[in-house]
């Protein structure tokens, strides 16, 4: 018979497999993102291939004020700031970011993955918003983000879920930090 703790480890390692799944593709539509922008910037003739028509283009989305710092940087720094990078930049650092978070299993880690998925699924809203009533254009790539997005903040409250069950299952592994009676629950 398994105990509740496997059962729970493995669903845990299945969430992040998941999870790192949709990081890597978070990863990889940023990349492109960036390769599309930048190409642009240096090509006026260029034409991506998620540029389906005048209301599904992409290039139109990152070249507009929008796709430099969230079209909002600019109104609290200088326009030179190196700060102030394309949208995909951002996008690529959180998903590492929150991939490198989800390597363990510690409660604290995944509970700061959380506040970060959160933000950018507000982000995706904001940016939504912009994209769709603003520019009044359709992105395939970021609809795509978007739904990676959406999909992390799930995957990461199942994994917070699990990983809470799992501390109230086994007590959770103990950490030592020092001193007199100074423990800490890892999990």
């Amino acid at each position: 018979m398994v105990s509740a703790s496997a059962v729970i480890f493995n669903k845990l390692r299945r969430l992040r497999s998941c999870f790192a799944f949709f990081c890597f593709a978070g990863i990889a539509l940023s990349s492109y993102a960036f390769y599309v922008e930048t190409k642009k910037e240096h090509d006026d003739s260029y034409v991506a291939m998620c540029d389906i028509n005048e209301s599904m283009s992409c290039t139109k989305v990152f070249s507009s004020k929008y796709g430099k710092g969230f079209g909002l940087l600019q109104f609290i720094l200088d326009e030179n700031s190196p700060l102030i990078q394309p949208n995909p930049v951002y996008g690529a650092i959180f998903y590492t970011l929150v991939l490198l978070l989800g390597l363990g299993n510690y409660l604290f880690l995944a509970r700061v993955q959380m506040l970060l998925c959160i933000m950018a699924n507000i982000g995706s809203v904001y940016l939504g918003y912009i994209l769709y009533f603003v520019l009044e254009d359709i992105c395939v790539v970021c609809v795509s983000t978007y739904f990676v997005n959406f999909v992390l903040l799930i995957v990461n409250l199942f994994r917070i879920s699990n990983l809470k069950q799992l501390s109230l299952e086994t007590g959770g592994p103990i950490l030592q930090t020092g001193g007199f009676n100074k423990t800490k629950k890892r999990v």
